[in-house]
């Protein structure tokens, strides 16, 4: 689906097209280098996930895999490292759990040091699984704008690589079309604060490949770590 329109009286910011030096179609505002490794390039993975049995979330106590109850919906969003953002998703009211994982890339089942040598194309990924009745996809995509700086390509703040770059991978056509106006108006307020184009990848779930659930340690990590380090890098611009 091409979620920006091709209207040429529009900013170039928000036009799709396919961009041959990336392997996804829909990406919002420039053209990035070629850093993205290619199926050639690729680390072969395994056969084997790396959570072989996903559990309970640790604050929640909600499972963090499906089968889900009746309603929940799901969407998967990349905002740099998983520790912080996923901590953000879980403290808003209506989500019934989180899981940290890796997607949109090549390699089968990567592990964590597979992820972080830009050779296996995921990006760090927190699953967000909410009651739509209790919080709207709307609200989730403007806390995903708001928490991070989606113009930065393929890197937030000091963490720099593939793995850590901006992205949503959606499972409706109502999140995709939320997607790209609550994408619209944070792009504009973030124009008029002085920031270039957003550079967040944007394509379907399905399309995005499995998401593969990160190691046990990585979920909820800083429920688990109440002292550590993972910073959120808000642009202090909000998405209305």
């Amino acid at each position: 689906m091409a979620l920006m329109s091709h209207d040429t009286t529009e900013p170039d910011r928000w036009h799709t097209r396919n961009v041959s030096e990336n392997p996804w179609n829909a990406i919002f505002g420039r053209r990035e280098p070629a850093r993205m490794v290619d199926q050639s390039s690729a680390l072969p993975g395994r056969d084997f996930p790396v959570l072989p049995s996903p559990g309970h979330h640790a604050v929640l106590g909600t499972p963090i895999a499906p089968p889900w109850p009746e309603g929940i919906e799901v969407i998967y969003l990349a905002l740099g490292c998983f520790w912080g953002a996923e901590k953000v998703f879980w403290q808003l009211d209506g989500v019934y759990t989180t899981a940290v994982g890796y997607q949109g890339g090549i390699t089968p089942n990567p592990t964590y040091e597979e992820v972080c040598t830009g050779r296996t194309g995921h990006a760090e990924t927190v699953l967000v699984a909410f009651d739509p009745a209790r919080v709207e996809a709307a609200a989730i995509l403007r806390t995903f704008w708001e928490v991070h700086d989606p113009t930065q390509g393929f890197r937030q703040g000091n963490d720099v690589g593939t793995q850590y770059r901006s992205a949503v991978y959606y499972t409706s056509e109502a999140q995709a079309e939320l997607t790209e106006q609550t994408g619209r108006t944070f792009a504009e307020r973030l124009a008029q604060a002085g920031f270039g184009a957003i550079t967040t990848e944007i394509r379907g779930a399905a399309d995005a490949g499995p998401f593969y659930y990160a190691e046990d340690y990585h979920q909820q990590y800083l429920a688990k770590n109440p002292n550590g380090y993972c910073p959120v890098h808000a642009t202090g611009v909000s998405c209305g």
